[in-house]
């Protein structure tokens, strides 16, 4: 199964369909919607938060989905898929890939990513895990130690790590240079333009979220762009 959904990826957009609570767009009805509307305009899978909107959206689209759960404990930064907890939660709700913080950052569970990585693939061996890194060296680790897709989703959200606009263009490049497994390029992707030079800079597939499918930060844009002009 793993080398299909990769296969299927290549090339390809995946567009991830989230919501905060306390936003217009929550639940797992809109994202639904909002992942059959990308499935219509040719995206090739999803990425989802939470078993109810996994769930959901495999039985509306029949697309495979990169299932995350964001979940905060003390003492830590790490939120996405910190602990075996939330791994168990997406493999029950039928995502046929993982996407988990593969930072330096110290995990709740106090587990070092050496232990984590193989410790999933022993307890759910048919997953596919996508490690969301922060640098080149996040990503040669996480490569070593089972991830099948290192992903550049953590640039600039680490103390570490470079502040940028845009997608980080360098490290898709160098991670493709540096690590066997498919790189997926994700982060601060906001045009088409930008998603095809993820390609070419080695990207296997590209993952695109708020440009797409969080309208208000969409029309924010707008509005801040067009105040820079003299009525």
């Amino acid at each position: 199964m793993g080398s299909s959904v990769l296969d299927r990826f290549r090339g390809g957009l995946i567009v991830s369909c989230q919501a905060f609570v306390g936003e217009p767009l929550f639940g797992a009805e809109f994202m639904t919607r909002m992942a059959l509307a990308a499935k219509q305009g040719g995206a090739v899978g999803i990425r989802a938060n939470g078993g109810e909107d996994i769930r959901a959206i495999k039985r509306t689209t029949g697309l495979p989905v990169i299932g995350i759960v964001k979940r905060h404990y003390a003492q830590s930064d790490v939120y996405i898929t910190p602990t075996m907890k939330e791994v168990d939660e997406i493999v029950e709700a039928g995502a046929e890939m993982a996407a988990l913080d593969c930072t330096n950052r110290q995990r709740p569970d106090g587990l070092t990513l050496e232990q984590f990585l193989p410790m999933i693939k022993r307890r759910h061996p048919h997953l596919l895990l996508m490690a969301d890194v922060s640098t080149v060296e996040e990503g040669v680790a996480a490569a070593r130690y089972g991830a099948d897709v290192v992903a550049t989703t953590l640039s600039g959200y680490t103390s570490y790590s470079p502040k940028r606009e845009g997608p980080d263009f360098a490290l898709i490049e160098a991670l493709s240079r540096e690590v066997a497994v498919p790189v997926f390029a994700e982060g601060s992707v906001r045009s088409p333009e930008e998603a095809a030079r993820c390609l070419q800079k080695g990207a296997w597939a590209v993952v695109v979220g708020t440009a797409i499918t969080r309208p208000q930060d969409i029309t924010r844009a707008f509005c801040e762009k067009m105040k820079e002009v003299e009525p």
